[in-house]
């Protein structure tokens, strides 16, 4: 039995909002975050709705909207150093402590390590390889944002991504293809 239902490996735009996605839409999310994320580098003003941004404004408004407003756990300058697969889903170690959860979702960036760890496929861009929900080769995995993109690195491309990940997690969970659309009445 998994101690969660979704693991995501990443802090940055496509990991906060795989995890976001997900948790509030009734699935328990685990996310680990190393602080490592370019978005420290960055400043926002092509991202849909926000005129002029600090990255690091962005990612303690993302952190706080996550965790504050819809339950994620967040493992802050957590570390995972190993991934595998079981029977049961997967496998993430952190800070010497085995964590389980039936899906996967990898947020780290560049860095595609444990994703070949894992075993995905990669492209012959060297990315690797998702289909149009970010579900990997492995069954129940997904990776997103810069792993799988050779130049697209933006932050709301990959925030996009991490939503579609989440959406279709919650499209296997739910047994029927599944929507998040809020309404005025949700507020």
């Amino acid at each position: 039995m998994a101690d969660t239902d979704v693991i995501v490996v990443g802090g940055g735009p496509a990991g906060l909002s795989a995890a976001l996605f997900a948790s509030k839409n009734g699935l328990d999310a685990v996310a680990f975050d190393t602080d490592k994320t370019w978005m420290h580098k960055a400043h926002l003003f092509n991202y849909l709705g926000i005129r002029s941004m600090d990255g690091d404004v962005f990612l303690d408004r993302a952190r706080e909207q996550a965790t504050a407003d819809h339950g994620v756990t967040l493992h802050e300058e957590t570390e995972v150093t190993a991934i595998e697969q079981d029977a049961d889903g997967f496998v993430v170690t952190a800070d010497g402590e085995d964590h389980t959860a039936a899906y996967l979702v990898l947020a780290t960036g560049a860095n595609r390590d444990l994703a070949e760890e894992l075993g995905c496929a990669f492209t012959d861009e060297d990315v690797v390889d998702v289909d149009v929900t970010m579900e990997t080769s492995v069954a129940d995995a997904y990776a997103t944002g810069a792993m799988v993109r050779a130049e697209e690195w933006q932050a709301v491309i990959s925030a996009g991504d991490g939503a579609a990940a989440a959406l279709n997690i919650l499209t296997k969970e739910k047994g029927e293809h599944y929507h998040d659309f809020d309404t005025p009445a949700d507020v």
